[in-house]
């Protein structure tokens, strides 16, 4: 059967460290000795089961590499619980100072990335059979986590090869992202789902003004060489219960050997 392992790895120098992460592993992977593709997730907690995750419901990737007997592996790396931390940790820019909560928010998602890359996985490729080389290497998140998953299939496309940026908070930093994207050197086969949901804003003008946003950015990714997926989920929400019906739709788009 498939199962949830988790361990702690020190994420220096945040306050909340060692942080949790959770793997995701498939009934496969205990009956051969094969390597298996892997996507990195933000908000580990929140991706395999109900009973983990913040507010009561999953993404429900469990259910779902289950149900499909897709092999690939899911690593999940829990968010910071201090505070407002977490939008610091998963903010790789800010366009200006601000309060959130109350609580003054740095752009600090830059070191969150380099732990990703120089801590993280490498820890995982030593101690799980999963591939080290890009075209099998995938981010993904949501929120904050899908800002995160913009900013790293850009500034380390050398290292993942596919992203699903969920309900990105890019209004953040518009502007870094926009000249990120236009100095970065794409390589090849980079794939990029994008998504919003029609009910995460409110009227049809500010839908406009979300939605003509993330075409912007697919537009941009595409004449720099990428391939993208550009969505408007209907009726979609700001939260886990909404990110589960589209879960069969982006793992599909960027991993589509594996269904």
């Amino acid at each position: 059967m498939s199962r949830i392992e988790s361990f702690e790895l020190p994420i220096e120098p945040f306050v909340q460290s060692p942080r949790k992460v959770w793997v995701y592993l498939p009934d496969s992977y205990d009956h051969t000795k094969k390597k298996y593709d892997v996507l990195y997730m933000f908000d580990g907690h929140n991706l395999f089961l109900d009973e983990l995750a913040t507010y009561g419901k999953s993404w429900g990737i469990k259910d779902y590499l289950d149900k499909t007997k897709a092999d690939l592996v899911v690593i999940g790396q829990d968010c910071s619980h201090h505070g407002e931390d977490r939008m610091s940790e998963y903010c790789p820019y800010l366009a200006e100072p601000i309060l959130w909560n109350g609580e003054k928010m740095t752009a600090r998602g830059d070191i969150t990335a380099r732990w990703f890359v120089e801590v993280l996985k490498p820890y995982c490729e030593q101690h799980y059979r999963i591939y080290r080389s890009r075209n099998h290497v995938g981010i993904a998140g949501s929120s904050m986590g899908g800002l995160m998953s913009m900013y790293f299939i850009t500034a380390y496309n050398k290292v993942f090869s596919k992203a699903a940026c969920v309900s990105p908070s890019v209004y953040f930093c518009e502007e870094q992202m926009r000249e990120l994207i236009e100095k970065t050197a794409f390589a090849e086969n980079t794939r990029i789902y994008l998504d919003m949901g029609s009910e995460e804003v409110a009227g049809k003008q500010d839908l406009v003004l979300y939605l003509g946003r993330l075409l912007e950015f697919a537009a941009m990714y595409e004449i720099e060489g990428c391939h993208t997926f550009p969505h408007l989920v209907k009726d979609g929400r700001h939260c886990e219960a909404s990110w589960e019906t589209i879960v069969p739709l982006f793992l599909k788009y960027l991993y589509p050997e594996l269904f």
